[in-house]
């Protein structure tokens, strides 16, 4: 290792991401990041190229402020939660959900003032990132039905505030629903994070909230040390542009505009989030296709004797094999052509489109029941 390098890198798992559109593998149905399956329609994509060669000049920088941006974001946080109290001084914009993830970390733990804390199995991101900055991770396991051990939790975080030398748990993040198991937070789960002191930061990340309509936003009026993140990558179909904004107490909204990167979002992504909102009810009008999709899903994959399939609150499924591992499952899944997740002892499946589906449930049922598995 080149000795100016953080010694502790070496040893830090990234994340692995899935093969690009110009990938050299077989083409496969790409079931293994949540994303919708279904594309931007032609109409507009039309407008974004028209917006590029009439509007967007290349040369110059853009919008660094990303106030158009931010008061469509504002307008359709409110009328989707029937409040109306949140203002674009609510609001910071990433480049994904991971940008401000990383914000997060930057205003509240770097330089050895605080841990995080995460419940697994959950999104990786966070523990990710915070090694990356030199943050510890304290962890706790979910329960079998994979719902946070409270007992666990306040335990550890008890114990790292009363241990001199190590850092006290600054931010607790929490997914709503969680993935990769689908499940949203329950009422105790709630009422556990509410307990919470205000010296600690709570992170409800809200990445599926198109699909579960499962929302903590108005605790925000009362709580000003949680925080929602969202994102464009899901049920908006703008994967492609990495578009995530977080809903926040003004003070904290402005600390993290003040760390996020100058000009974190291109012109044409900003325009291609301000399009999916203002067409909206179009691109959105596919989820009650999806979610039926998932339930027929969850079915067809319930009837295999060899996978425990669980309920989902989000546009993805987590499935445990019983007859073989998850490690050699997803190799012959992916062989035979379905690219899933493998994670936490078990597959994540995201919803496709009905052939996908129709395809990966049969390729599941060809794998498990040949005797050479």
């Amino acid at each position: 290792m080149l000795p100016f390098l953080r010694p502790a890198l070496a040893q830090l798992n990234t994340y692995t991401p899935h093969p690009g559109g110009s990938s050299a593998e077989q083409l496969l149905d790409r079931l293994d990041t949540n994303e919708n399956p279904y594309d931007l329609p032609a109409d507009l994509k039309q407008k974004l190229a028209w917006a590029y060669q009439q509007e967007i000049e290349a040369n110059r920088y853009p919008d660094g402020s990303l106030a158009n941006l931010k008061t469509a974001i504002a307008a359709y946080v409110n009328q989707s939660a029937g409040v109306d109290f949140v203002t674009a001084a609510d609001l910071s914009v990433g480049n994904g959900s991971d940008e401000l993830i990383r914000s997060l970390l930057i205003a509240t733990c770097v330089g050895e003032n605080g841990s995080i804390l995460v419940a697994q199995p959950t999104f990786s991101m966070y523990g990710i990132l915070a090694q990356t900055l030199g943050i510890p991770v304290v962890t706790v396991q979910r329960s079998s039905s994979f719902e946070l051990d409270l007992a666990a939790a306040q335990q550890v975080i008890q114990q790292a505030t009363q241990q001199t030398g190590n850092p006290p748990v600054r931010v607790v993040f929490m997914v709503h629903p969680n993935s990769p198991t689908a499940n949203a937070l329950t009422a105790a789960e709630l009422e556990w994070l509410r307990t919470l002191p205000e010296q600690i930061l709570v992170v409800i990340d809200e990445a599926y909230f198109e699909f579960s309509r499962a929302t903590v936003l108005a605790e925000l009026q009362q709580r000003p040390n949680w925080v929602i993140l969202r994102t464009f990558s899901k049920a908006f179909r703008l994967a492609a542009h990495r578009v995530g904004y977080a809903v926040a107490h003004p003070e904290l909204a402005a600390v993290l505009e003040k760390v996020r990167l100058p000009y974190n979002l291109p012109a044409t992504t900003q325009t291609a989030a301000l399009v999916a909102l203002a067409y909206r009810t179009q691109l959105l009008a596919v989820i009650p296709t999806l979610l039926a999709e998932r339930d027929q899903l969850f079915q067809a994959l319930s009837q295999i004797a060899e996978l425990r399939v669980y309920p989902s609150d989000a546009n993805f499924l987590f499935v445990l094999p019983t007859s073989t591992t998850a490690a050699n499952l997803f190799e012959r899944l992916k062989s035979a052509g379905t690219l899933v997740r493998h994670t936490s002892g078990g597959l994540r499946i995201s919803v496709g489109t009905p052939e996908e589906n129709q395809r990966t449930v049969e390729r599941l049922q060809q794998i498990l029941s040949s005797q050479s598995i």
